[in-house]
């Protein structure tokens, strides 16, 4: 015999527990769904038919930059050894002067240099903040 005040509180754990399974669903459908406007564009217009796709070409480039940054971090490293002290890290002549190559080249390359010079401010950013504590590390280490 359940208590009748229970029926309520049941109702609602069985719907949200519906909904929790419906949700893989509705994921699926918006990766699966048609496109709401135009025609494929990228890759010539090969891709992309799906959400899918686009999904996993992103995925497939992110692969790319994370293995380029890896190889772009062993050459931050290697800058440190040239460095008096963590100060000498920041070089704010050598960050504009990167960031308008990186500019004109997204420009030459149809990336909106914004884009580009938002990320790469952020990327050396946080590649200084990784050469400092590098530079750090290393100067504790007897017989560097």
């Amino acid at each position: 015999m359940s208590d009748p005040g229970h029926g309520p509180m049941l109702r609602k754990i069985v719907l949200a527990l519906l909904l929790l399974a419906a949700l893989p669903a509705l994921a699926d459908d918006a990766a699966t769904r048609p496109a709401a406007w135009g025609s494929p564009s990228a890759n010539g217009g090969k891709c992309c038919a799906s959400l899918s796709e686009v999904r996993e070409n992103i995925d497939r480039i992110d692969r790319d930059l994370v293995r380029l940054m890896a190889e772009r971090q062993q050459y931050v490293g290697e800058a440190g050894r040239f460095k008096k002290d963590p100060a000498a890290v920041s070089d704010p002549k050598r960050v504009d002067a990167v960031i308008a190559k990186v500019r004109a080249d997204a420009a030459a390359q149809n990336l909106d240099p914004t884009v580009a010079e938002k990320t790469f401010r952020a990327m050396i950013a946080a590649f200084e903040d990784f050469e400092r504590a590098e530079w750090t590390a290393r100067q504790a280490q007897p017989g560097r």
